[in-house]
């Protein structure tokens, strides 16, 4: 009986000793007395777009994912979010737990609807996880066009009284709307009157048959134009030329201060915990390092270095959000 009870304690306090160590541990960790290290993340993770399938936005997300899933060992899953040029799919991630298992892909778009109180977020309740691409805007004219250079479409315009040249554009109001209307006012607050069509392809149809007599592409949306001749590139709005254009120079090197693309990125709501959060930044700039997405960039003309980590990425939230509501204010938008 003696040692019956005297075997029951020792067990007993092996146990005790284990548990302690074990608190222990955890408390060192960083985690609560009695948690487990949790494991982010451990189900399918949703990626909510707001464009179409084949777009710009879904090809980008989808070519994150080809590795994402290998780099987070989960699930990933695009769910479709369209209407509203990014406000069904704000709504849709503010319906959602802030837990990480829902991010978004963001294009300046978003951010109009939040200038335009389209949605019932403000610009500090988007967190920026990593940017995914930076596809400068190029200033494209019929292959037939008189128009060759840059000083040809601004004597052009100026010298057209009904309103300046005809660009194509997707809607009023939209990023190229706004990319067009911060050109013109850089070279000199030159006119122009906008042509909305449907898509970048209705731009590219309407372009090559002279409906419109310029326009603002990314290189991939024009690649077998520009190709065949039948679009002329005559600037690229970025700091530097592009590879896939070298021959194109940028507008900064023709004096005019003009730098526009599209520009598309991952992002999720305030609320998220840090640490996961970080756990997304690090998987995602992984997959965006592989070089089957690195493939996509240069086969788009986009710089090889279009993804960045948070810091850098909330910084360039900020400051096309704050251009933005200038465009929109001057546009009579806002």
């Amino acid at each position: 009986m003696t040692q019956d009870f005297t075997r029951q304690t020792a067990r007993r306090s092996v146990l005790s000793a284990t548990l302690a160590v074990a608190v222990g541990a955890a408390a060192w960790a960083g985690l609560a007395p009695g948690a487990a290290a949790e494991e982010f993340p451990d189900k399918t993770i949703n990626v909510v777009t707001h464009a179409g399938a084949g777009g710009g936005t879904d090809i980008t997300t989808r070519m994150m994912m080809l590795r994402g899933r290998r780099v987070f060992k989960q699930d990933m899953a695009v769910v479709n979010k369209r209407g509203g040029s990014g406000s069904k799919a704000l709504m849709y991630v503010n319906s959602q737990p802030r837990d990480g298992y829902t991010i978004m892909t963001i294009t300046q778009s978003h951010l109009f609807q939040i200038a335009q109180g389209k949605v019932p977020l403000k610009i500090d309740d988007l967190v920026g996880i990593a940017r995914a691409t930076d596809d400068p805007q190029v200033v494209c004219v019929p292959g037939n066009s008189p128009i060759k250079t840059l000083e040809d479409l601004v004597a052009a315009s100026k010298a057209k009284s009904d309103g300046g040249l005809k660009w194509g554009t997707t809607f009023a109001g939209g990023a190229d709307h706004v990319a067009i209307h911060g050109f013109t006012k850089a070279a000199g607050g030159i006119p122009y009157t906008i042509v909305p069509f449907k898509g970048g392809g209705a731009i590219v149809t309407n372009l090559v048959g002279g409906n419109v007599e310029a326009a603002l592409l990314n290189y991939a949306e024009g690649e077998a134009q520009f190709a065949t001749g039948e679009i002329r590139p005559i600037a690229v709005l970025a700091g530097k030329r592009i590879e896939s254009l070298p021959d194109t120079p940028t507008a900064k090197e023709k004096g005019i201060d003009s730098i526009a693309s599209t520009v598309r990125g991952f992002a999720v709501l305030k609320g998220v915990p840090e640490e996961r959060m970080k756990v997304l930044e690090k998987g995602l700039l992984k997959a965006m390092s592989h070089p089957i997405y690195q493939g996509y960039l240069e086969g788009g003309g986009m710089p090889k270095d279009s993804a960045v980590g948070m810091d850098e990425w909330n910084k360039i939230i900020r400051r096309m959000y704050e251009e933005s509501q200038t465009s929109l204010k001057e546009l009579g938008l806002l």
